[in-house]
């Protein structure tokens, strides 16, 4: 797998592994097989992936639970080598429900809930999940700016973001990572793509499987994935992985087999000419 330094320090292999899915319907409660979400978690170590991304509103909780009981090992790095990244900023009433809460005093809280449900001293990526628009900007911005001074978190990012406000984050605080809905066919955030290849700022496309019509049966998807004897999922995450050196893949499952097939992406190497047609397509 290539690779990509958060934060220009921290190398991870660049296709990781998305935990929401792990938890239960609706992203709320215990997974329906919880032995099967554990070795899911087990098995990413070995497959070569070395970074999940999480939030504190995954469950709540329960995600980061799993995680911690999955991988967590009593020694100087809790993790080895995998980055546990985790988000803040939202509140979960009840299943599929969202709501934002940007507030300091709610940010700081929950970050310390993340150290305790990780059994870390340090969270080494810690996303805001959405900026609130009830609460200045510059508020949460401030938090970060003070989250990072304490040593709670190492590195930060942010979620579902123009790059107006990337840019109002970075004087605050240096802004690692950006979070924001795109695949295939979701490209209304190229502008951010591109700013963050411009700045060396990761960015983590979530949702990313995503492909419409263009896997279907005959379609520009499915006789590329052909070609390859592969998956369209998998040729979707191969050209997301060769669209930019900055781009973070975190497909999510709670199933081995889906988890395997996911990570396999990584090996397909697409021509410039496949790349560009589903590029066209997904356009």
């Amino acid at each position: 797998m290539s690779t990509f330094k958060i934060g220009g320090e921290i190398e991870i292999n660049r296709l990781g592994f998305g935990a929401m899915r792990i938890t239960g319907k609706g992203v709320w409660g215990e997974p329906a097989d919880r032995e099967e979400a554990l070795r899911t978690l087990k098995r990413l170590p070995e497959l070569g992936v070395n970074f999940i991304d999480t939030a504190d509103s995954y469950g709540p909780e329960v995600s980061e639970q799993l995680i911690r009981d999955a991988l967590f090992q009593e020694a100087e790095r809790p993790y080895g080598d995998i980055l546990v990244a985790t988000k803040g900023g939202l509140t979960r009433p009840g299943p599929n429900i969202w709501h934002q809460d940007g507030r300091p005093e709610y940010l700081m809280q929950q970050v310390h809930k993340s150290l305790r449900n990780l059994c870390v001293e340090q969270i080494d990526l810690w996303q805001l999940h959405r900026i609130d628009t009830r609460v200045p900007a510059d508020e949460q911005f401030g938090a970060i700016r003070q989250f990072l001074d304490e040593g709670l978190i190492r590195h930060a990012g942010l979620s579902e973001v123009s790059v107006g406000e990337i840019e109002a984050a970075r004087k605050v605080f240096p802004v690692a990572t950006v979070q924001n809905h795109y695949n295939l066919v979701n490209r209304q955030h190229e502008d951010v793509l591109d700013y963050c290849e411009a700045h060396g700022i990761g960015f983590i496309p979530w949702y990313p499987l995503a492909a419409g019509d263009l896997a279907q049966s005959g379609g520009p998807l499915d006789q590329i994935a052909r070609l390859h004897k592969a998956t369209p999922s998998q040729i979707a995450l191969a050209w997301m992985l060769k669209r930019s050196p900055v781009m973070l893949p975190i497909p999510g499952t709670s199933k081995v087999r889906h988890l395997e097939e996911n990570i396999a992406a990584a090996q397909i190497v697409l021509s410039d000419e496949e790349f560009a047609a589903l590029d066209r397509a997904g356009r």
